[in-house]
């Protein structure tokens, strides 16, 4: 069951992570005869950034034993790669704790993405009226491997909602963001990302495949997809995908705790209201 924060004014307390959404975080393992023959590919480089990638949002510290668990790299490979990103500023390493955590040169690269996404500016208040008039929070993710990674989040000034922050990763086959980026994608990437959910975890694949084409037809006839409890059973949204003038998918989503945002609500009030943001925030980029 997740829990709700519950905030004030003169307190703002996040609330944790459903236990089953830990982050997943997509680590990718390299070998040197896998990629041999592509000049374009640097073995080192690569396993370097997915160590990088080990580092979630509720894990400001990790040791070298752990990171080597989390990569499947030898340990003293891990060593040497921690090493040079702690010299190049994209890792800190703590000698009395004995553990690395992200250092300044990754916010640095963060924040220049961010600031590229003129998006935000211009969709932040329509994203806070709606935020405001549903009692709940907006987002804006894109795509990182299998998850939707939020790059705007807004709240509500509601007394209760969930608390989510710029960098959270939904899975991208049961949330109604995730659903709408698939949606509006094209059919060789949906195809072979949900190839990937497939294979993940087969057991659970019937029931995520007829929530995947449930959401397609949604999207085709209303305009936004819906997530009523397939992800997280306390969470209800709703999902509308968005392209931004240099091709980079998005997508919007509005949700909340499930006794707020009840189904008909969801599909007669808030749904077409964030389809309607999406257009006013197309129509503004058009203008500029």
């Amino acid at each position: 069951m997740t829990a709700f924060a519950r905030s004030t004014q003169a307190d703002d307390v996040r609330s944790p992570e459903p236990k089953h959404a830990t982050e997943s975080r997509d680590i990718a393992r390299f070998d040197d005869q896998q990629y041999e023959t592509d000049r374009q590919f640097v073995t080192a480089l690569a396993r370097g950034l997915e160590l990088l990638r080990c580092f979630g949002l509720k894990e400001r510290h990790l040791g070298l034993t752990e990171l080597a668990r989390r990569t499947g790299l030898p340990k003293g490979t891990v060593a040497r790669l921690a090493g040079t990103l702690a010299k190049l500023g994209y890792l800190r390493y703590d000698a009395q704790l004995g553990k690395y955590s992200l250092g300044t040169g990754v916010l640095s690269l963060g924040y220049a993405m961010l600031s590229n996404l003129d998006i935000r500016d211009l969709a932040r208040p329509l994203m806070q009226e709606l935020a405001e008039y549903a009692g709940c929070s907006v987002a804006i993710g894109v795509r990182d491997r299998m998850s939707m990674m939020y790059v705007e989040w807004v709240r509500s000034s509601a007394p209760i909602t969930v608390m989510r922050s710029i960098g959270t990763r939904l899975p991208i086959a049961t949330t109604s963001m995730g659903r709408a980026y698939l949606a509006a994608a094209g059919d060789a990437e949906r195809s072979e990302v949900l190839e990937q959910v497939r294979t993940q975890d087969e057991a659970a694949w019937p029931r995520v495949e007829r929530g995947v084409n449930d959401a397609m037809e949604d999207y085709a006839t209303r305009g936004f997809c819906l997530s009523y409890g397939d992800w997280d059973a306390d969470i209800a949204s709703v999902g509308a995908p968005f392209t931004a003038p240099d091709g980079t998918q998005m997508a919007f989503n509005c949700g909340g705790p499930a006794f707020v945002l009840g189904r008909d609500k969801l599909v007669n009030d808030i749904g077409p209201r964030l389809a309607a943001l999406v257009k006013r925030v197309e129509a503004a980029i058009g203008r500029r």
